[in-house]
């Protein structure tokens, strides 16, 4: 199981969240975040005067995926967030060692996947999305 993450611009999330969903991704948390990358920031002038942005709006997407569904996930998050200019993000995934469903203490692979990612018919709500979840086959 791997999270993916990826930071994004703030209006790129519906087109994210678009691939990710035509990719069987059913549950994801997004989450509003600032920051900045190499350009540290940029000068503005507001009413004659100038002032430094230092932290840039964005917003960060987290899904759990398997092993085998990485490489396309990044892909489409990918081609999904790019717009071709500085500042469009990083996208990066880390191994997930385990997961564990608060509720009833299921823990493993199947809890993940069916949370964030491929699991039984059910609705799951994440940030003003409810997203249909796709049967999981070895997951009982």
């Amino acid at each position: 199981m791997k999270l993916v993450t990826a930071v994004v611009q703030p209006h790129r999330l519906d087109d994210v969240k678009e691939a990710l969903t035509g990719l069987g991704m059913a549950g994801l948390t997004v989450t509003e975040v600032s920051g900045h990358g190499a350009q540290k920031g940029h000068a503005e002038v507001y009413r004659g005067a100038e002032y430094r942005v230092e932290f840039r709006p964005k917003v960060r997407v987290d899904v759990v995926v398997s092993d085998a569904d990485l490489e396309a996930v990044l892909d489409a998050v990918t081609e999904a967030a790019r717009t071709g200019r500085i500042g469009d993000g990083k996208i990066w995934a880390t191994d997930l060692v385990e997961v564990v469903r608060v509720r009833t203490g299921e823990r493993g692979e199947c809890v993940a996947l069916i949370a964030f990612g491929k699991g039984y018919t059910h609705a799951v709500h994440t940030h003003m999305y409810a997203l249909h979840v796709h049967s999981y086959s070895h997951c009982s």
